[in-house]
């Protein structure tokens, strides 16, 4: 298969099933009611900035599928997958926050491990996941601290 056409899957199916799983999990009144630290960004950023890195996301696992298949880094990289489709149906539909709390944390660590062993094979990829590794960083501050208010 062409590898540009193995780039656009890529990219359509995680920013595709990123966009489903925030529509059917949008904040509603119960997230309204929360307390929430005053660090707390407005919602309309979640979108754009979810977006963006899935694009990223998308394009990384990619070339780590075509490169590095059957890697750690592979492994790494659907982990974290999982974990980051599970966190909005956990926090925003079961209204579960220590649940999500303990995903969040399991994606951090993910995208730590895909960023140390991708280092060395793709260096490009490690430093294109240090956006999403921040943003994962502050959300998990965030879940933290809204499960510690309420």
């Amino acid at each position: 298969m062409n590898r540009i056409l193995i780039h656009i899957l890529f990219i359509v199916i995680v920013l595709g099933c990123g966009l489903l799983i925030g529509i059917n999990n949008i904040p509603g009144e119960w997230y309204q009611s929360l307390a929430k630290p005053s660090f707390n960004p407005p919602n309309w950023i979640f979108a754009p900035v979810w977006s963006a890195l899935y694009v990223i996301i998308g394009f990384v696992g990619a070339r780590t599928f075509l490169n590095h298949r059957d890697t750690t880094a592979m492994r790494f990289w659907v982990a974290q997958m999982v974990f980051n489709f599970a966190w909005s149906p956990l926090f925003f539909g079961f209204q579960e926050i220590a649940m999500a709390l303990i995903v969040i944390a399991a994606l951090l660590i993910s995208i730590v491990g895909f960023i140390v062993v991708s280092r060395k094979q793709d260096a490009v990829s490690a430093l294109l996941f240090t956006p999403y590794l921040a943003w994962v960083a502050f959300a998990t501050l965030l879940n933290t601290s809204i499960f510690l208010m309420n």
